[in-house]
């Protein structure tokens, strides 16, 4: 079973310091910010970084598919003020260019949200419209879209949204999703049981994919199914349990991707990732 898990691990000091990290923990797979994800700018990655960032990814036999960057909380793709949309389009189009810079193959970002002040379906096209200028200025790297819970006016919570992003891209070889099993289930999509993980994944089959599946975020829930709260937990402790991440590790669907732990104890990741590999049959 050809399986890559780690964490979402920090690059304080240095997008250099994230592979140290994540060797740290044991980890063959991880994601990190390549710049402050609080901040609109940044300044640009130095070649000495970038250079030793790549020394330490191969110290650490971490491949760069098995790495998915996130960019930062503040872009929305979808806003529906332009001003706004723009600011945070030239963000992401930057974004992306410092994932080329560091040899990274993809770039997970949330689609982006109404703001209950335009239309599911305006926000949608703007966020494809966003995505298709970003895939018009850079090159090689992917966009991954990641599901969401659909907390406040965040779209992306249903696989009909990614479905829709991915239908409207103007190259299909350069857009992937990524399934945050949190929100996934707070989503209202059920993965507790083989039946239920089965029927929703035939699902996500049907509708975007798996050839579209570039990674996941392995989270376990403090909120229940379907209450579109975003809100991890370590995994067991929560209300998916581990039935369903035992079967994740079992599917050969989810090999050679990068599966990241965001779970909200990371004093303890390294024994998670050891728990998630001791499930492997």
């Amino acid at each position: 079973m050809a399986k890559f898990v780690g964490a979402h691990v920090s690059a304080s000091g240095g997008v250099e310091n994230a592979p140290k990290n994540a060797k740290n923990i044991g980890a063959k797979a991880f994601a990190l910010f390549t710049k402050n994800q609080r901040q609109w700018k940044a300044k640009p990655l130095t070649q000495e970084s970038i250079d030793a960032f790549k020394k330490n990814l191969e110290l650490a036999e971490i491949l760069p598919q098995h790495i998915l960057p996130h960019d930062s909380y503040l872009i929305n793709l979808g806003h529906p003020e332009e001003e706004k949309r723009q600011k945070s389009l030239e963000s992401f189009i930057d974004e992306v260019k410092r994932c080329e810079q560091l040899g990274l193959d993809r770039l997970n970002f949330h689609p982006g949200s109404h703001l209950k002040k335009i239309s599911e379906e305006e926000c949608l096209e703007k966020i494809a419209d966003s995505m298709n200028e970003t895939l018009r200025e850079t090159k090689d790297v992917i966009l991954v879209i990641e599901n969401t819970a659909g907390q406040g006016s965040n779209l992306g919570y249903k696989f009909e949204h990614l479905a829709y992003l991915i239908d409207k891209s103007e190259d299909k070889s350069r857009v992937g999703v990524c399934i945050d099993t949190c929100h996934m289930f707070t989503a209202g999509y059920d993965i507790r049981d083989k039946e239920s993980y089965d029927k929703t994944w035939d699902e996500f089959e049907k509708l975007v994919g798996f050839e579209y599946l570039k990674g996941m975020h392995i989270n376990d829930s403090k909120p229940d199914l379907g209450s579109r709260v975003d809100r991890h937990h370590s995994l067991g402790e929560g209300k998916i349990g581990l039935d369903a991440f035992k079967l994740i590790m079992n599917d050969e669907r989810m090999n050679d991707i990068p599966l990241v732990l965001e779970t909200i104890d990371d004093s303890i990741w390294d024994k998670e990732i050891e728990l998630l590999y001791s499930f492997i049959k």
